[in-house]
Order: C-alpha cells, then sequence, then structure tokens
C-alpha cells in the first residue's frame, strides 16, 4: 500500500471512513469528480495563502511552503493544518444580487443593506458622481471576478484568485436550519451551526494533494532529485534541481503572480471584508477562545514525490513568465488538471503488473496524442486504443491484491456489526477512478469527443502553449526534437512516429507499417501557427518560449 505523506494515521480497513474509498487508499485523499478545474487552483493557493501549522510549529500565512527543516522532521501522525478565511462579507457584496432569490435568506439581505450603508459611509465622491454609481461600479468589479459556482448558493461561489484577499474557503449555507436564524450575528456567533466550512463539496482536497505533493518534493534529497532529473534527460538549473533553492524561487514566484494585480484591488477587497465590521470575520475564521479556525489537510502517496517535483517546475516557469495575470491563472489551472491526471496515470502504472511498462518511459505510462482534425484514422485509432489501455490501467489498479484485501475486511467487519455491506467500487470507478480521468481530460480539451465513443487525446492550441511554456524555461528554446522528447518523459505524451511506436509496444500491439512522417505535421504545423517554431534548416527547427521572464 502507499505510504501516506505526511505520516499520518489511515483508517483503510473500516467503512465509512475517509480512507475506505478504494481510490483514496490509491491516489490520497482526495481526487474528486465533483471538484471543478478552477477548484482544484484556488484550494491549491488556499493551502499555500493561509496561516498553517504542524503540531505546535506554526507557517505564517507569507510562507507559502514550511520550511526545509520543517518538512524533514515532520512529526509522526500530525496532519498539516490551515486556516482558510471564509471571506463571506466580500461573497455577499459581490454575489448575493446576483444569486438565486430562493437562496437569498432574510438575514442575508438584511446584512447586506447594512452592509451597503457602511460601504456608502466611507465613500467621498465629487464631480457629479453619486455614493449609488459608485457602490455599483464596485460591486460589478468583483461579481466580474466571480470564477466558479454561479449556479450555487452565494457564499458557495468562489472568485478568480488573482490576489491572496481573494481567495476564500468553502462555506455551505444550512438553508433547513436557517430557518430559525433570527440576525445576521446570530448566523456568524453560531457559524458552524448555521454554515458548514469542513464539507469539503466544492473545494474537494484534491488542491490540498496537490499542495501537499510538492511538500513531498520539497524534502526529498538533492541526490534523489539529481537522479530523476537525469531519468528525464531534463536540463535543470540550480535554482530548480536543489530543494532550498526551489523552496524560495517558488514561493517568490507564486508571492509575484499573486501580486501581479493591481494593489488597490486586494485592499478593496479587505476593506468591504474585514473594515466595515468584525464580527463577521471574528466569527467564521476564529473558534469561541478566539483561536483561528484550522482544517486539516489529507494526505498524498510518499511515491507521487516525482510527480510533485515535475508540478513544482510548471508551476515555476509559468509565474516567471511574462504572462497577462488572467492567462496566467488559466494556464496555472490547466497545469493543476494536468498534475492530476499524470498522477493518476503513474500512480497507477505502479500498482497495476498486469500490463508490460516497455515503452512507457519514466511516468509508466502514454498518452499517444492524435491530429485535433482527426485527418489521420491511423492516429486516431492509436489514440483511442492509447485512452482506453489509460483506463483499464487504472480500473485494475484499484483492485490492486492489498486493496480487495482491505476491501473485504471492511465487507466482514460491516456485516458483522449486521449493516448492509454495500460494494464500494462503483463509487470509485465513477467519481474516483478512470471515470474521473477521462472527464477531467474533456473539460480541458485533452480528450474529444465530450460525448459518444472513439475517445481520443489531442492538443488544442491552449495545451500546446502550456506545453511550450512549462518544458521551456522563459526567454530560452530547445530543438524540436528535443521538445518532442520532454513532453514524452515529463507527460507521458507521444507525439510522432518514434513515440507512436512506443505507444503500441506499452499497448501490447503492433507498429503500423504504413505510419510515416505525417504522423507530427500537425504539431509543426500548431507550433508554426502560434509563432514559436524557427526552421533553421530543412533538418532542424527550435521551439522558442518567447516569454522573457516576467520578474
Amino acid at each position: 500500500m502507499p505510504k501516506p505523506y505526511p505520516p499520518i494515521e489511515l483508517e483503510y480497513q473500516r467503512a465509512k471512513t475517509e480512507d475506505a474509498n478504494p481510490a483514496i487508499q490509491l491516489f490520497g485523499r482526495r481526487f474528486f469528480s465533483d471538484q471543478t478545474v478552477p477548484e482544484f487552483l484556488i484550494e491549491f493557493l488556499l493551502v499555500a495563502t493561509s496561516q498553517k501549522k504542524i503540531d505546535q510549529e506554526i507557517i505564517p500565512h507569507e510562507h507559502f511552503f514550511p520550511t526545509i527543516e520543517c518538512l524533514h522532521n515532520w512529526p509522526l501522525k500530525k496532519p498539516l493544518e490551515y486556516a482558510p478565511k471564509s471571506r463571506l462579507n466580500l461573497k455577499l457584496f459581490a454575489l448575493l444580487g446576483s444569486s438565486k432569490l430562493q437562496t437569498r435568506h432574510q438575514t442575508h439581505r438584511d446584512h447586506y443593506r447594512e452592509l451597503l450603508k457602511l460601504i456608502e459611509e466611507h465613500i467621498e465622491v465629487s464631480g457629479g458622481v453619486s455614493k449609488e454609481e459608485v457602490l455599483k461600479t464596485l460591486e460589478n468589479l468583483f461579481l466580474g471576478l466571480q470564477r466558479v459556482g454561479g449556479q450555487r448558493t452565494w457564499c458557495a461561489q468562489s472568485f478568480l484568485p488573482i490576489c491572496p484577499e481573494m481567495i476564500a474557503g468553502e462555506t455551505i449555507w444550512n438553508s433547513t436550519k436557517g430557518k430559525h436564524a433570527q440576525s445576521w450575528q446570530d448566523l456568524t456567533s453560531r457559524f458552524n451551526y448555521f454554515f458548514t466550512s469542513n464539507q469539503h463539496r466544492f473545494l474537494a482536497r484534491g488542491g490540498e494533494v496537490l499542495y501537499l505533493q510538492i511538500c513531498n518534493a520539497l524534502q526529498t534529497s538533492r541526490q534523489n532529485i539529481d537522479a530523476w532529473v537525469q531519468t528525464l534527460n531534463a536540463s535543470q538549473n540550480e535554482r530548480e534541481i536543489d530543494p532550498v533553492n526551489l523552496r524560495e524561487t517558488l514561493s517568490q514566484s507564486l508571492h509575484y503572480a499573486l501580486s501581479d494585480c493591481p494593489a488597490k484591488v486586494g485592499a478593496l477587497a479587505t476593506l468591504i471584508d474585514e473594515g466595515m465590521e468584525h464580527y463577521t470575520s471574528e466569527g467564521t475564521d476564529t473558534v469561541s477562545s478566539g483561536l483561528l479556525r484550522f482544517t486539516k489537510c489529507g494526505w498524498c502517496p510518499g511515491e507521487t514525490w516525482k510527480e510533485g517535483y515535475l508540478f513544482a517546475i510548471d508551476m515555476l516557469r509559468l509565474c516567471d513568465a511574462g504572462l497577462d495575470p488572467i492567462e496566467r491563472i488559466n494556464l496555472m489551472e490547466t497545469a493543476c488538471a494536468m498534475q492530476v491526471l499524470r498522477t493518476i496515470c503513474a500512480q497507477s502504472a505502479r500498482y497495476d503488473h498486469t500490463l508490460d511498462n516497455a515503452g512507457s518511459g519514466p511516468l509508466g505510462y502514454v498518452w499517444a496524442i492524435s491530429d485535433p482534425d482527426g485527418r489521420s484514422n491511423i492516429l486516431k485509432r492509436i489514440s483511442h486504443r492509447s485512452v482506453e489501455t489509460n483506463l483499464l490501467r487504472i480500473q485494475r489498479a484499484l483492485r490492486h491484491p492489498d486493496i480487495l484485501a482491505n476491501i473485504e475486511k471492511q465487507r466482514i467487519k460491516t456485516q458483522a456489526e449486521g449493516k448492509i455491506w454495500k460494494d464500494p467500487y462503483n463509487e470509485a470507478d465513477k467519481r474516483y477512478g478512470h471515470k474521473l480521468f477521462l472527464t477531467l481530460a474533456k473539460r480541458i480539451g485533452f480528450i474529444i469527443p465530450r460525448r459518444g465513443p472513439g475517445a481520443r487525446f489531442v492538443l488544442n492550441d491552449h495545451l500546446m502553449r502550456y506545453l511550450v511554456l512549462t518544458i521551456i524555461r522563459p526567454g530560452e528554446r530547445m530543438t524540436y526534437d528535443s521538445f518532442v522528447e520532454q513532453a514524452f518523459l515529463r507527460y507521458g505524451i507521444a507525439m510522432g512516429k518514434k513515440y507512436f511506436g512506443k505507444v503500441c509496444e506499452s499497448c501490447g500491439a503492433h507498429s503500423p507499417v504504413d505510419m510515416d512522417n505525417a504522423t507530427d505535421n500537425w504539431v509543426i504545423n500548431m507550433l508554426s501557427a502560434a509563432g514559436v517554431l524557427i526552421h533553421l534548416s530543412d533538418s532542424c527547427s527550435m521551439v522558442v518560449n518567447r516569454l522573457g521572464n516576467g520578474r
């Protein structure tokens, strides 16, 4: 069984515990189909920007990651804890007016009007502009920064994470209990009764797993990272390969990326959320003793440090690139989704031994990319076979003998207690396993069609741009052949005749004899159209990351 990182206690063998699900036992706690692509990044940044603690060790919110010493000396059985802010005043101000009428409780509307009155008292106008116009402009500004959850209650929605002041924890309104609410102060004084902030329904712990994967990579020895980089045939510099330097540079780069938004936006968000009155934030963010309200993180498999290291490099290079802030966030969301897909397949390859890993590369799997237009039937067939092979591998890995043994012990204990036993594999496959992989890949356009048969891997312009920006450091370049090789080694992505042969080998099939160099013409055309391919001669082309370091 995978060893958990951090080294906390797990309960595999009793049904209805968090770790009882076969997919959680394999992939960590947890990747879940109900978590949207933006919410993976939001939750990752929520952990990074919140105050954290490990046992009695406090990590201030300005420090995105624990110190190397703390990572190396993590106490046994102690999870990472973090204190997310709810930011209910900001959400109420920006999102109540656009939420469904039936979700607007009377206490919400009353406090909304009170909040508007308080903000209006702090506004000074000139030049014929009214206070009402300023209020409407501010409301529209923050409403325009709403990112996900438009069909949910206002408090369960999330903002675009353009600055730390816009990142908030999950808060769900308990409408049934809310019938007994008398006032807004009643709601905040009994926050855990009227609201739920620890259910992980939307921020479902996927971002926590991604954060812990990076922590796991940062506590890995320099020797092991050196060996992994050599396996990848990668050209890493000292700031990327040394764990101490990587922790420092990644922290600084994430801080820079979240500071790229005008500072006044964050200041306005703080003023609206905490500057008008204090009892809301005190009630939502602290417990009765006045101490911060902490949430316990889950865990990730210890052996996923290799994928965690690659994810850290991906995020570092995206943060360093001279990108528009909104585009950077979109690409960081893609990085989170691709990391989930990479983790699921790499971890499945470690625990499914029914298929030979020959030709699969260092990650143990291959994703065969077909041309987006689908003009080559050969590429489409091989890519479809690749999708099916990966889905089958995930399904089989969830049925590893050790996991099956745990499930059997769950069944015996449940039936011995006189309770009805329910096979967990239906939910594990549908919401945590191979169907999660398929759903998430379709959400980012990595697998098409969205519906119907013939699922195959493709790259759209956004995903190709993502690969260029994460494989090549800002302002640098590499040969086309090296770029295709790095896509295979870092992501398991197969493009071109050479790597399609590896796909066929990994799937247990013979490479088609009629597959020619046209297999990667679409890649060359896509890179050329993006303006990142330089033809030096008929036999040599360079792929360049034209975005210099934005710092």
